[in-house]
């Protein structure tokens, strides 16, 4: 069976609890004998690295980090499945110095940070070392992430490709930050930015950096279309609008202050935090041509979608429009922290300043090592191949257990709903982010209790939604075949935990049933 684009082909069926622990790297040799994918068994749920390890057999396995000739495993000492002798050369997990504090490192958190440290609540996992699409926790456990920071890690946990580009900038001697003077660094990764947009954009575009939350470029990209229209109503694209209803681009002359046309259309072509929503192509042409008509710029916002994502290298590629200005954030950092603005030259620039934290050379240089990698090695085709396998997998869930309502995404970026008899309001209106509390019986109650049997299960999943009732998986564009049976495979155990161990109401949950 073939693996991802870029791989040696080297690959293993997985199914169940096994899984290929590397990731397509095409070929591409890191420091620490990091060349081609590193194959490896997945360790049951609860099994520790150390016991699995002896099972694989003195100088077979390969760690996460494995050093040709150390032995040391993952990233460090203690493993003892690197290449070599395979005895590793120090003390295995959870025996080393500071090994008890990692243990109560989530205690101490809890402690002395807020309620704002939301994943923390909901994913009770402390990371040490992580490769690809494997995170292992500081108990030896391992887990299938298919979170991705939040779609961040377009190539998965340090990917070669980006180490090499990092430590070249800490071993060059250059200034890490800079503010945005321009520099060698910044002059590839603007390069390579461009190669990878379509030329209506790339040939009269302007690059904008911005501090790297991921408010600030649309903060960025909102105050350039005032000031490049003179108005500041910014309409944002939601569920109400319809085919029926684009009238808000209009002059509403008679309807008062705040019904001028708009300063702006900001658009999110796959509404992630709204519970994975892709806006329909069709509704976005009609919206760029609207807006063309009107004199309205059109912002696309790519912060999660963009870089091969969603099975194009751009999610506005999808539709075939071009818009005005563009919103970039999250994956372009290659996992560091990076924001970028790209808009028509003629938009202007307003004059004022976009942060401190604009220039910052190793996310610039992990940046363009990642956007070129997935532009060479067409990571983009293989998101979409990928994903629509992934989509099919999730479908069948859906065939299967009624609890399991709408199936949606594009690409490597798709959403779970799970549903409930009792569709009262769950949350906020404004939802609810992981750990929130939500009442037993809901949807959100269910969505919840499939997170947390899928980490058990060493499955680490999202959960997103106005009502926090869409299990959201964004697994790294290097996830091989085998990777995404495991992942299917563990889903539809939690969701048949959660579906076996719900208690019996008036409307039953385990009514479908489909082909297993």
């Amino acid at each position: 069976m073939p693996g991802a684009p870029g791989t040696s082909g080297r690959v293993r069926t997985a199914g169940g609890r096994r899984a290929v622990a590397g990731s397509p790297y095409g070929g591409c040799a890191g420091a620490g004998g990091n060349a081609g994918p590193v194959v490896a068994s997945e360790p049951a749920a609860g099994t520790s690295t150390r016991a699995h390890t002896a099972r694989v057999g003195a100088g077979q396995g390969r760690g996460l980090h494995g050093g040709a000739g150390q032995g040391s495993g993952m990233a460090g000492p203690g493993s003892g499945t690197g290449p070599g002798s395979g005895t590793g050369t120090g003390p295995g997990p959870g025996t080393g110095p500071g090994a008890g504090g990692r243990r109560s490192a989530p205690r101490r958190q809890a402690a002395r940070e807020p309620a704002a440290r939301t994943y923390a609540r909901a994913l009770p996992v402390v990371p040490v070392r992580a490769r690809g699409l494997t995170i292992e926790g500081a108990d030896g456990r391992r887990y299938l992430d298919c979170v991705s920071g939040a779609g961040t890690l377009a190539l998965g946990h340090n990917h070669p490709v980006v180490l090499d580009a990092i430590r070249a900038v800490l071993d060059s001697g250059a200034p890490l930050h800079v503010m945005d003077l321009t520099t060698p660094v910044e002059d590839a990764f603007v390069t390579e930015l461009l190669r990878t947009l379509p030329p209506g954009l790339a040939d009269r575009a302007r690059v904008r950096f911005c501090g790297p939350a991921g408010t600030a470029p649309v903060d960025a990209a909102v105050a350039l279309a005032r000031a490049a229209t003179g108005r500041t109503r910014v309409v944002t694209v939601t569920d109400a609008v319809t085919d029926a209803d684009e009238t808000f681009l209009d002059d509403d002359h008679g309807g008062g202050p705040g019904r001028e046309r708009p300063a702006g259309l900001l658009l999110e072509p796959v509404r992630s935090e709204a519970g994975v929503r892709p806006v329909p192509d069709g509704l976005v042409r009609r919206l760029r041509a609207r807006a063309a008509d009107r004199a309205v710029p059109l912002i696309v916002d790519e912060t999660g979608t963009g870089v091969g994502r969603t099975g194009a290298y751009w999610a506005f590629e999808h539709s075939g429009v071009t818009p005005d200005v563009l919103v970039l954030a999250k994956a372009i950092g290659g996992s560091l922290p990076l924001a970028v603005v790209v808009h028509r030259e003629d938009l202007g620039e307003p004059d004022r300043t976009a942060g401190a934290f604009r220039g910052n050379q190793l996310a610039l240089a992990a940046g363009a090592a990642t956007l070129a990698h997935v532009r060479e090695h067409r990571l983009a085709e293989h998101a979409a191949t990928l994903g629509g396998r992934m989509l099919t997998g999730l479908r069948a869930l859906a065939a299967e257990f009624t609890c399991v309502g709408d199936v949606r995404g594009r690409g490597l970026m798709a959403g779970v709903e799970l549903v409930a008899p009792d569709t009262a309001p769950d949350v906020t209106a404004h939802g609810a982010r992981p750990g929130t509390a939500v009442r037993p019986g809901t949807a959100a109650h269910l969505a919840a209790a499939v997170r947390r049997e899928c980490l058990r299960r060493g499955l680490i999943v999202d959960v997103a939604g106005p009502r926090a009732n869409v299990v959201r998986l964004l697994p790294p564009l290097i996830v091989t075949e085998e990777q995404m049976s495991a992942v299917l495979d563990r889903l539809a155990d939690a969701v048949r935990a959660v579906d076996r161990d719900r208690p019996g109401g008036s409307v039953p949950l385990r009514g479908k049933r489909g082909p297993r």
